[in-house]
């Protein structure tokens, strides 16, 4: 009898449990998270004292972290070491203690691409083309640029010592170096072409807005009439600069962006606080597959309030929000805690088929929206229709210049040699500029010049097929016609030369020519795409 009552009692229970959906389970929620945390430690002590190879119980505590939060899908959540915050601070003030120095790594070697303008590596008489062949007695041949910026980077104040190897001098050259504050300024502007002025943005930074607003202001000293404000490329930054830049742009109470939460803190929506600078000035946005974050928060929010005209290809679609949480040891954790939606509904954020988002999907390819997604349109202010799916879908969608036959044959010819062979177009450069004082900032890129590379490529040891040269001049010109810049000029001049054969900025700049007003820039633009909406999801082919 005792033996019966036993075995009715667990029956009794499993079936309890059975019939209201797992309930008991549920209630012992908290039990079993102790359960796992302590199955954790388990694993985490047994694997330190009985793994084949011995490991670091510190590393595995790494590893664990790391992989909780690789398992959340979200390249955006992630804990950031100290080193890392050190980074995500310099891109977020544009401060850092340095050199004032570009660099890259150039046959075996770091060598230096531009000295900031009054850095203390100008100051010394630092040049574009010296190789970076010792610091503090250390031989730096083969070092990537990135442990070559951590060991140079410093508090102000404090001295570097380095050798360096230039084109005609004999033998090394000691230079001691005091590290200063430098300012990176993500901000560069000129006039395009009379009447239109271009102003390029790289990173949404504190006092990214302010910046921007100095540069439109020189601009209208120069009798500017229509703007092109270019974010390709741009990965975003700080979510207040995206809203401060869209500011300068819209009416004082206009809604910018919405973030929306399940966390109570984090839904709010934000608005312009100020006047706009010139309500009627013709505007262009141009955008591309790296445009992200908060050059989103930008395009979306000028066009949906029809302030601008959007034209590209379709951005990144970074769409979300991550907070800051300190934890100990200097270290924080960078967690997604929201999402962002542009002022007529759509969602920034663009959701991949894989249960893994990749980090730089852009560099590989933007993919599409998910049908039902895409095929959900919204409407800007006055009417115009805009589509859904994530990310920015330009007003005009327009593809950027692609290689020729003969050029593409060119470039793959180069093969293995590819790196030796930029690496001597970039020496050529250094040594031209050098034996050219007289070039000034309109040089032209002449056949003798391009004669004389071949002749240096020949030298150099860098095969190239004569007849495939001469049948890419277009391209080895622009190229030569960087580094020239590069070396010898300011990063405008450069930038100018980066712009040549730039197909979405000559369309961008072929429209304001036409347009007089930004009604008169949308019926341009609907009229060039066959009157047919960007937001006609997936129907229309970028030119």
């Amino acid at each position: 009898m005792q033996l019966r009552k036993s075995l009715w009692i667990p029956a009794a229970v499993g079936l309890i449990a059975l019939v209201s959906g797992g309930w008991l389970v549920q209630q012992s929620g908290h039990g079993n998270v102790y359960v796992k945390s302590k199955i954790l430690q388990d694993v985490i002590r047994t694997v330190s004292d009985r793994y084949v190879d011995s490991v670091d119980p510190a590393e595995l505590y790494d590893m664990a972290i790391d992989g909780l939060l690789e398992q959340l899908g979200d390249p955006h959540s992630t804990l950031l070491r100290p080193e890392d915050y050190s980074d995500l601070r310099l891109t977020t003030t544009g401060n850092y203690g340095g050199l004032g120095i570009r660099i890259d790594q150039k046959d075996d070697w770091i060598t230096v691409v531009q000295t900031l303008p009054n850095s203390p590596a100008e100051r010394v008489g630092l040049r574009p083309g010296d190789r970076l062949i010792e610091v503090d007695g250390e031989s730096m041949r083969g070092w990537n640029p990135d442990r070559a910026v951590r060991v140079l980077r410093g508090p102000k104040g404090s001295p570097v010592n380095i050798k360096i190897a230039r084109i005609g001098v004999p033998g090394p050259i000691p230079v001691r170096i005091i590290r200063d504050e430098i300012h990176v300024v993500y901000v560069t502007a000129f006039m395009l072409e009379p009447g239109i002025g271009y102003v390029r943005h790289q990173q949404f930074s504190a006092n990214s807005a302010e910046e921007i607003l100095t540069v439109i202001e020189e601009l209208d000293g120069q009798a500017m009439r229509a703007l092109i404000l270019d974010l390709r490329g741009n990965p975003g930054g700080l979510l207040e600069e995206g809203v401060s830049v869209s500011d300068l742009f819209l009416s004082s109470g206009t809604e910018v962006v919405e973030t929306r939460s399940r966390l109570k803190d984090q839904n709010d929506t934000y608005f312009s606080q100020r006047p706009p600078l010139d309500p009627n000035l013709p505007l262009i946005v141009l955008v591309d597959e790296f445009a992200a974050s908060a050059s989103e928060i930008v395009a979306g929010a000028l066009q949906d309030h029809d302030r601008a005209l959007v034209l590209g290809s379709p951005t990144f679609g970074k769409g979300s929000v991550q907070t800051l949480y300190p934890l100990g040891g200097g270290n924080y954790l960078k967690l997604t805690t929201a999402k962002w939606y542009t002022p007529s509904g759509r969602s920034i954020h663009r959701e991949s088929a894989g249960p893994h988002r990749l980090a730089l999907r852009g560099a590989l390819d933007a993919p599409a929206a998910t049908p039902a997604a895409a095929a959900r349109v919204y409407y800007t202010d006055s009417g115009r229709a805009v589509c859904g799916g994530g990310g920015i879908r330009p007003d005009l969608l327009i593809r950027t210049d692609t290689l020729t036959l003969v050029e593409q044959e060119f470039r793959s010819t180069l093969g293995g040699q590819l790196a030796a062979y930029s690496d001597a177009v970039f020496r050529f450069a250094v040594a031209y500029a050098d034996a050219h004082p007289e070039l000034g900032p309109d040089f032209q890129v002449t056949p003798d010049m391009l004669a004389e590379l071949y002749a240096w490529l020949e030298d150099t040891g860098v095969t190239v097929d004569r007849d495939l040269f001469d049948g890419s001049k277009r391209l080895i010109a622009r190229e030569l016609g960087i580094q020239l810049a590069t070396v010898r000029f300011d990063e405008a001049t450069a930038l100018r030369r980066r712009l040549v054969l730039d197909r979405q900025l000559d369309r961008a700049a072929e429209l304001l020519r036409a347009a007089g007003s930004q009604a008169e820039l949308f019926a341009l633009a609907s009229e060039q795409s066959g009157g047919e909406s960007s937001a006609a999801c997936g129907s229309q082919e970028p030119e």
